[in-house]
């Protein structure tokens, strides 16, 4: 069984934990490099955000790429406000989980739902919008899925639209449900450092 290599990994990795403004923050690195954060809902235990950061070319330190969460944007101040307003009708993709399962918006789609249709193309590993008028098209993976070695379940999507947002859900297979709750129990054991205490804990 595929499901131990990723939590073994998470387990080996180097953790740090910051609760904050009622998130648990864990900053995970790996061996190879790579860092993971994540940020959860203390209450709800929910998964909020989760980006990732590689070393480039040079060595240093690369941008973070967002994976749940809103995306960033890498622009700042007025120039940002302006072409926010430029683009504010293109539609925005973005990733946003529930516990039961992986949830994905995209906002600016004024047209009605049986324009729309997702499907999942099992050999290429990935989902697919596609839209009868041809104004919207696209493509993108369940890395979870791949992380764990699982196989994409049609039956598992559905969609649906509501105030100009297409709202896609993929129900998670039993496998990820038991390992995200063994997760949590062990992210739960490391000594987490307050906003005001400094360091983080590391284990």
């Amino acid at each position: 069984m595929a499901v131990p290599g990723w939590l073994e990994r998470l387990r080996a990795a180097r953790k740090t934990a910051l609760v904050q403004d009622g998130k648990r923050k864990i900053h995970y690195l790996f061996e190879d490099g790579k860092e993971m954060a994540e940020e959860y809902d203390i209450k709800t235990g929910q998964l909020m955000s989760r980006k990732w950061r590689e070393k480039n070319t040079l060595g240093g330190s690369g941008k973070w790429q967002v994976e749940v969460g809103e995306p960033t944007s890498p622009l700042l101040g007025a120039l940002e406000s302006e072409l926010i307003t430029e683009s504010s009708s293109n539609p925005v993709f973005m990733r946003k989980d529930t516990l039961s399962s992986f949830q994905w918006r995209i906002r600016n789609l004024p047209y009605p739902k049986e324009v729309y249709s997702v499907s999942v193309e099992e050999e290429q590993r990935c989902c697919v919008i596609r839209t009868t008028n041809k104004k919207y098209y696209k493509k993108f993976s369940i890395p979870d899925l791949d992380r764990y070695h699982l196989p994409l379940d049609a039956a598992a999507l559905s969609f649906a639209h509501a105030n100009n947002t297409l709202i896609i859900t993929y129900q998670k297979p039993k496998e990820i449900l038991a390992a995200e709750e063994q997760l949590q129990k062990e992210l739960k054991k490391i000594k987490a450092a307050n906003s005001g205490d400094g360091d983080c804990k590391t284990q």
